[in-house]
């Protein structure tokens, strides 16, 4: 196969007008058909079906491991006789798309799963990220010591009586893992956990302190960093830490929530230019709360801010006050997770970060500017900015297809992809390396083009 009509029939694959004749037909190739064919969203029954009884197991993990497929769709491959693919669909899709998030397996394929005659089915199961909480909280009582080690993930909704089954389980790892949990709440679990040096930074870090085991810490200097970020800290330990000669220390207890803001910027703390604030837990954990929302956002504390730029339930004038500190790490976070970014923060993150993932995300943010572009960008000397003009909707097609020989290829082939092209130009691209994709994307490509780049992959009727 040619690489071009590879390239244009995987574009013909994500095109969102692509036939169900035509997608079925695709669905047959030999070799196994396009990925973007298998990770379509909405999928009818008749490609599910075929996808499900394909030769090609790799076929069969690409449906797998689809975020956009239904999760009783993906379901249905439980059974497979490969081990391979019920691996891939027990660890789930591989999404990094923090706008959109992915539905967990029902919980009893999940259970299905994990009993499973494969090992490593099993182990892929527990590894996934994307188990609902009320599975793990049903894995508390199961014969397997690392299901029952995962359930403690599921901490806060266990019953007491789970609880306590886990802490005292046969199997150390279990306990292990319930007494890291069961810590934050009771100092004598802190203590003993102490005892082992694996763990001592997390335990100093979220558990339940006794004050001889704080002021211990102190005096040996050991794991400062954690301790001044321990929400049960004394009062005068924090104070002591506050001035501490470490700098990192210094800058952990400037994060503490409970210090009102005078003293919490009376601290001498330096922040790096790209540091993000993701460890700041209270303010993570409280990305829905209203309150910590208002006590981040409002604060002088740069990492402070940043943690909170993080949360899409921002209020508009949170959202407003954190869009005018001109701080670029907190520009890219709105534009990568509220709805209501404004234009103006986005084309910002856009001119600065253009070809990352922050731009892209601002790019393609719902609220990314449209009106005007053609005007201000089409003869712009940069390319990633004349590729802009094809977002306007005035754009016209003798526009459209001026841009789609610009000299940037990004520019090039966002113009292919774009349904004003003018159909002569749209059919010289499909067979343009470069453009190939993009074209076989197009809304506007005729159905007969469609077969005719599967007639060229000789992927027959």
């Amino acid at each position: 196969m040619v690489a071009f009509h590879a390239s244009a029939l995987d574009g013909v694959a994500r095109n969102p007008v692509l036939p169900t004749p035509l997608l079925l037909r695709l669905l047959t190739a030999g070799g196994g058909p396009p990925r973007h064919a298998l990770q379509r969203a909405g999928l009818p029954e008749q490609a599910v079906a075929v996808i499900l009884g394909h030769p090609n197991p790799g076929t069969r993990i690409h449906f797998a491991m689809s975020a956009r497929a239904e999760p009783a769709q993906r379901a249905r491959l439980a059974d497979d006789p490969s081990p391979k693919v019920r691996v891939a669909l027990a660890y789930g899709p591989e999404w990094h798309d923090p706008r959109t998030a992915v539905v967990p397996l029902p919980d009893d394929v999940c259970a299905r799963l994990l009993d499973d005659a494969d090992p490593s089915v099993r182990a892929a199961l527990l590894d996934s990220p994307q188990l609902a909480p009320s599975f793990l909280a049903s894995l508390a009582m199961h014969h397997d010591p690392a299901a029952r080690r995962n359930a403690a993930r599921a901490w806060g909704i266990l019953t007491p009586g789970e609880r306590s089954a886990l802490l005292a389980d046969p199997d150390p790892e279990v306990r292990r893992a319930a007494a890291l949990w069961e810590c934050r709440r009771d100092a004598r679990v802190t203590t003993e956990l102490l005892r082992d040096p694996t763990y001592a930074a997390e335990v100093v870090r979220r558990g339940l302190l006794h004050r001889a085991d704080a002021e211990r810490r102190v005096a040996e200097r050991a794991d400062l960093t954690a301790l001044a970020e321990n929400p049960s800290l004394p009062a005068d330990l924090v104070e002591r830490l506050a001035v501490d000669p470490d700098e990192a220390v210094r800058l952990a207890v400037s994060l503490r929530p409970e210090l009102d803001e005078a003293r919490r910027m009376a601290i001498d703390f330096t922040v790096g230019d790209l540091d993000r604030g993701d460890d700041v837990r209270w303010v993570r954990d409280g990305l829905a709360d209203p309150d910590v929302l208002r006590r981040a956002a409002t604060s002088a504390h740069p990492l402070l801010q940043r943690a909170a730029a993080r949360s899409p339930h921002l209020p508009p004038d949170l959202l407003r006050l954190l869009a005018r500190t001109e701080d670029p790490v907190v520009e890219n976070r709105l534009g990568i997770h509220h709805p209501d970014t404004p234009e103006e923060v986005l084309m910002r993150v856009y001119a600065r970060l253009g070809g990352t993932f922050s731009a892209w995300m601002a790019e393609t943010h719902p609220r990314f500017p449209r009106k005007g572009l053609a005007a201000r960008y089409a003869h712009h000397p940069d390319g990633k900015y004349r590729r802009l003009a094809v977002r306007d909707p005035a754009a016209t097609p003798a526009l459209i297809e001026q841009l789609s020989h610009d000299p940037e290829v990004w520019t090039r082939q966002a113009a292919a992809g774009d349904p004003r092209l003018p159909l002569r130009r749209l059919r010289q691209a499909l067979h343009v390396p470069e453009l190939a994709s993009s074209a076989g994307a197009n809304p506007a490509l005729p159905e007969e083009e469609m077969a005719a780049v599967l007639d060229r992959a000789c992927i027959s009727a």
